[in-house]
């Protein structure tokens, strides 16, 4: 496949030597990445990184290291243009149950989280183009309890945009989910990454063909082997090899990816390397 044309600029997401131990367990080593802030000629274009690995490998631990809901036992998670630390709020966290205040109106769940970030005319005026942008203008006044499931993510997506720095992670997005609401899930994400060139969605997910067609980037989270041994090594890392340029590779930002060869091979790849893992 074509590659598209693309730059790369400032670092938008920088995971450095990052360690995690739990009572004298290693579950996390040394894993350092970085996204860099893609440009394409005459787009908007922000990232989606698809966050793969085994059940239990510890990807649960790093989602909320980055999301600055875990203190790392060693290591750095820097954020935004600025790279800054990362601390607990500046970085949207969408769960898998979209949890939503149950006595709230949909409005005014969304002006809450605005108003964390923004003054109170602009949060109202930002609240309103969220809405809007995510067909839920006509819902405005239900509460949680009378929205459907798309609804609800469609709602807990905005909310954690705006009040949070561009960076937002999913847990699980497709998890339960029709045909057609995961791609109406598909539609969402792209929504989002071409809102603003800065925002860059992380994907915790089981599904590895919907995800790697959204994505730009590839992250595996797995167990390096000892050399002599060949057994597993305590703690799970994001070697180089398992980092993967999908824009390099000419597998993103392409229509239909799914049914193209080029793509059905690298997801086989894919495979074999979690189940070598």
């Amino acid at each position: 496949m074509t590659a598209h044309a693309y730059t790369h600029t400032q670092p938008l997401l920088t995971l450095d030597g990052i360690a995690m131990s739990f009572a004298g367990e290693l579950i996390l080593r040394d894993i350092s990445a970085q996204v860099l802030d893609v440009i394409r000629p005459g787009m908007q274009q922000g990232q989606v990184v698809g966050f793969y690995g085994r059940s239990g490998i510890g990807k649960s631990v790093l989602c909320r290291i980055m999301a600055g809901l875990l203190v790392p036992t060693a290591g750095t998670v820097r954020v935004g243009e600025g790279q800054q630390a990362v601390a607990a709020g500046r970085v949207g966290f969408v769960q898998q149950r979209y949890p939503l205040f149950d006595h709230r109106t949909l409005l005014d769940n969304l002006l809450v989280a605005a108003e964390r970030k923004h003054a109170p005319a602009d949060a109202r005026t930002l609240t309103e183009s969220y809405l809007e942008r995510f067909g839920l203008s006509a819902h405005r006044k239900k509460y949680p309890a009378l929205l459907s499931g798309g609804q609800r993510q469609r709602a807990a997506i905005a909310q954690q945009l705006l009040c949070s720095d561009h960076l937002i992670l999913l847990d699980e997005p497709f998890s339960g989910l029709d045909v057609a609401m995961i791609d109406e899930v598909k539609k969402i994400i792209a929504e989002v990454t071409t809102m603003d060139e800065l925002n860059t969605v992380v994907i915790v997910s089981h599904d590895l063909v919907t995800t790697t067609a959204l994505a730009d980037r590839l992250w595996l989270l797995s167990h390096e082997r000892d050399a002599a041994t060949g057994a597993p090594l305590p703690g799970a890392t994001i070697s180089p090899q398992h980092q993967y340029n999908l824009a390099e590779m000419g597998l993103a930002w392409h229509e239909n990816v799914e049914a193209e060869p080029e793509f059905t091979q690298f997801v086989e790849h894919l495979k074999q390397e979690i189940r070598g893992s």
